[in-house]
């Protein structure tokens, strides 16, 4: 008769060094026991041992390191995401507000914020086209940014236009940073195009083998994608972007009357 999945050697392993990792006996970036060492530890074959490492890994604890070990992950500051980073007040600034840990009232920090940018005149597809309200193949701006906090990347946005929108303007240049003095929305407003309302889907999926990579995530950790319309007040979309989240970085909170 096999062991059930929870009363497995590897899965009592893999327990009691969560458990480790939890009360802070590992710390962020400690180096875990070798597979050999844990295999003596715990009287068990070493193929039981790399089972362990690898739940942990799969769960996002620990990440290995080619040629040198496991280690424990690093926690990254969380931020908080709700309509208020869409305020004016706020397009033109560059620093971002982040917390210890996912719970309301955490230790902040301040970091800055950055990003790179690569601009492209593309062809719209049938989800660009909709959001836009264009036609399938309609030239459109993209563009693609790579969002940091502090040097390390956090999300990755990816911006459409329609060409008339923003034709000339500080939003099709490719330096990397805000466009212009004020952002994209503060350009937008500037066309007389002022963003009004905004309509946000979230999904939580696994990365794409390149997003990993851009993302540095380590395996098994989950992204959320923002697919995000903004429209004028007459209801005009004047942008449609799209945002891959590293899942551990962000925590969405929202506050609204609950509706008849």
């Amino acid at each position: 008769m096999q062991d059930s999945p929870d009363t497995a050697p590897s899965r009592q392993i893999a327990d009691a060094i969560r458990s480790e990792i939890t009360a802070g006996q590992l710390p962020p970036g400690g180096r875990l026991p070798t597979v050999r060492d844990l295999a003596d530890r715990y009287g068990v074959s070493r193929n039981t041992a790399s089972k362990a490492l690898a739940i942990l890994k799969t769960e996002g604890l620990i990440t290995a390191r080619t040629g040198s070990g496991a280690y424990v992950r690093e926690q990254h500051p969380i931020r908080r995401l709700g309509p208020d980073r869409y305020a004016r007040h706020r397009w033109q600034v560059t620093t971002v507000t982040a917390h210890a840990d996912d719970l309301p009232g955490s230790a902040t920090v301040e970091q800055q914020g950055g990003q790179t940018q690569e601009v492209a005149l593309v062809e719209a597809d049938r989800t660009i086209a909709d959001a836009l309200g264009v036609e399938v193949g309609a030239p459109v701006y993209e563009r693609a940014r790579v969002m940091t906090r502090d040097g390390a990347p956090t999300h990755t946005m990816t911006s459409y236009y329609r060409r008339e929108d923003v034709e000339g303007t500080s939003i099709t240049d490719p330096r990397p940073g805000i466009a212009g003095q004020g952002g994209g929305f503060a350009v937008l407003v500037s066309r007389g195009l002022a963003p009004h309302e905004i309509t946000e889907d979230l999904s939580a999926r696994m990365p794409t083998t390149e997003e990993a990579l851009l993302l540095e995530l380590p395996v098994g950790e989950p992204v959320v994608e923002v697919c995000r319309t903004t429209r004028t007040a007459e209801g005009r979309p004047i942008e449609y972007a799209r945002g891959v989240h590293a899942a551990s970085r962000f925590v969405w909170s929202f506050t609204y009357p609950i509706p008849d």
